[in-house]
């Protein structure tokens, strides 16, 4: 299956290990080889890199831990395809534009049926690639645009939203998504194939960091500055030593400059 992994972070940080650990679930011996992806939130916009390769031989890889990009927020997806061609469209996590910000979102599972679903409320959002994941970012959107039309709204309704579209996934397929709006992230945990072949839960894991003074996270290099830092990860599977919980099955999570703001079944 394909694999998620979240950076959260009060003060800029950099994810060099976690990423390149992330990226070795995508070497061309094993399953997850069809491609990989990596936005860093900057503002109200993302540098998204990413091409439909395996990540571990990937020189584009190389080029990000080299420039050493410090970041409060990334998303990545190593892919390992499903429906849908071995494309650059195809790859995750898929970006939008949406009320004066960019969007993120990546998926890991699969949805049946979702055809019909997305053509019964299409209206501004329409996918570019032909995978059911960004059909399920696109009927998000849907959901969150007529709270954009104005300002930033709060996050009680855009938790709201995005809670009624986890519930309308999860019966279609294995739902576990990570969503960033460049403010909050909402990782949504469902079930996902474990080591043992099994569909069962977790389908998502988060860390939390607190205090500063503290040793960093294994990999992250957390950049000097002044105050507490705070990060939480998310990710498919631990990607770093430490004290990782597995979300319930249909858990949410939300999460804002590295601080769990949110949590809980929906």
């Amino acid at each position: 299956m394909c694999e998620l992994f979240c950076l959260s972070a009060r003060l800029p940080a950099q994810a060099t290990f976690s990423l390149k650990h992330f990226a070795a679930h995508g070497a061309p011996n094993g399953r997850n080889v069809d491609g990989w992806g990596v936005g860093f939130h900057d503002g109200r916009d993302v540098r998204l890199y990413k091409e439909p390769e395996p990540a571990e031989d990937s020189p584009w890889m190389v080029f990000i831990e080299e420039r050493a990009l410090s970041t409060r927020l990334l998303i990545s997806h190593i892919r390992r395809a499903t429906m849908g061609a071995n494309s650059h469209a195809n790859s995750q996590p898929f970006m939008r534009e949406m009320g004066g910000r960019m969007h993120l979102f990546a998926h890991n599972g699969g949805f049946d049926a979702i055809a019909s679903n997305f053509a019964a409320v299409a209206r501004r959002f329409h996918p570019v690639g032909e995978t059911d994941s960004e059909m399920a970012f696109c009927l998000l959107l849907e959901r969150l645009a007529p709270l954009w039309e104005g300002a930033a709204p709060p996050l009680a309704a855009r938790h709201a939203a995005f809670a009624a579209f986890a519930a309308e996934m999860r019966p279609l397929g294995i739902a576990n998504f990570l969503y960033s709006d460049g403010e909050f992230v909402f990782g949504h945990g469902h079930r996902r194939t474990q080591a043992d072949g099994i569909v069962a839960p977790p389908g998502l894991w988060c860390r939390h960091r607190h205090r500063a003074g503290t040793p960093a996270p294994p990999g992250v290099a957390i950049s000097a500055g002044d105050g507490d830092q705070q990060i939480t990860l998310l990710a498919s599977v631990p990607v770093t030593e430490g004290d990782w919980r597995p979300l319930d099955e249909g858990e949410i999570v939300v999460v804002a400059a590295g601080e769990l703001v949110a949590s809980g079944l929906r």
